[in-house]
């Protein structure tokens, strides 16, 4: 018997998943990158060439260090070909809209990898192609910085539950809200220190406080520097000014000059707590340089753990593991 055209045609792909801020995991599937993450790391010839023959469209709007090249080295760790491209380079930048580009590169490369300004520009990539989103960084959300900050806090004291992260700085920075989801699905407490005019987002709060009421984290936002380190296992700092807010560092300066990360300050917290900085740091802003380039410091190591979480990330979302499926 003849097989019909509806027999024979191959069932459609499931929708991609992506990775668009931390909350898009579950705590399972944070815990699976994580361990993932572990494995590369110590063992790198396990997953060595498990994307041999495919590309990834890397496309960063912003200027890059840590994030273009760790994302390049764990596409090349995979066997993978990172395709390195700015906007001036494709016809998105020539007003080409983000779901015609989105479905083109989604027919040359298995993901998608974005580092840009607006979240919103991430989210639309990712309602239009059919292979995963990565969102690199946005002012919104910095989520690979937090894969690679929670592994390292998890190398350093062996667990996340009931450890504690205190974030002093700016609130509505896009570390410190990729930290409060990061801390609300991996039972890590997070305590963000920051003046009142630069308090996280309240929906990003309130997104991350559903989370933690399932793994018991316990987020917090306080307005005392020494009241946030006190006790905590871990310190973390970011600049003051990010890219694009140049315009207004003399107020932040001002506003945040009382949330130094100072020798003094870093005392108040645990004598083996651990200082993390997301990088490039500005020495004698928001942070002295006897605490960064200190015996407590552990930002190299998190600098070097972007490596094995985004190749863990890539991974896991180009094939598919059901883990990383909030939907399953």
């Amino acid at each position: 018997m003849t097989a019909t055209i509806q027999e024979r045609a191959p069932l459609a792909p499931a929708a991609p998943h992506h990775f668009t801020r931390v909350a898009d995991l579950t705590p399972a599937a944070l815990t699976t990158l994580l361990d993932l993450a572990e494995t590369i790391a110590d063992e790198p010839e396990g997953h060595a060439d498990a994307l041999r023959g495919k590309a990834i469209a890397c496309i960063f709007e912003k200027p890059s260090t840590r994030t273009r090249v760790s994302f390049a080295a764990a596409c090349a760790y995979l066997g993978a070909t990172p395709v390195a491209l700015s906007p001036q380079e494709l016809q998105i930048g020539r007003g080409e809209s983000i779901a015609d580009t989105a479905r083109s590169l989604s027919g040359y490369v298995a993901a998608i990898v974005l580092r840009t300004s607006a979240q919103h520009k991430v989210e639309e990539f990712a309602r239009w192609a059919s292979v995963p989103v990565v969102n690199a960084l946005s002012d919104e959300h910095h989520p690979c910085q937090a894969l690679a900050d929670i592994l390292t806090i998890r190398q350093h004291f062996g667990d996340l539950a009931g450890r504690r992260l205190a974030f002093v700085g700016d609130g509505g920075d896009n570390v410190a809200h990729s930290l409060l989801e990061a801390g609300a699905l991996s039972g890590l407490d997070v305590t963000i220190a920051c003046p009142r005019t630069y308090a996280p987002d309240p929906s990003v709060l309130a997104d991350a406080l559903a989370i933690a009421v399932d793994t018991g984290a316990a987020l917090s936002v306080v307005h005392d520097p020494r009241e946030a380190v006190a006790g905590a296992d871990a310190v973390y700092a970011d600049v003051w000014a990010s890219m694009g807010e140049e315009a207004e560092q003399e107020v932040r300066h001002k506003a945040l000059a009382h949330f130094q990360v100072r020798t003094e300050l870093m005392q108040l917290a645990q004598p083996d707590a651990i200082f993390l900085h997301c990088l490039p740091a500005k020495r004698g802003e928001e942070v002295e340089a006897a605490v960064i380039d200190g015996p407590q410091s552990a930002v190299w190591q998190q600098s070097a753990n972007r490596l094995p979480t985004e190749a863990a990330l890539l991974l896991g979302l180009t094939k598919g593991w059901s883990p990383l499926n909030r939907e399953q």
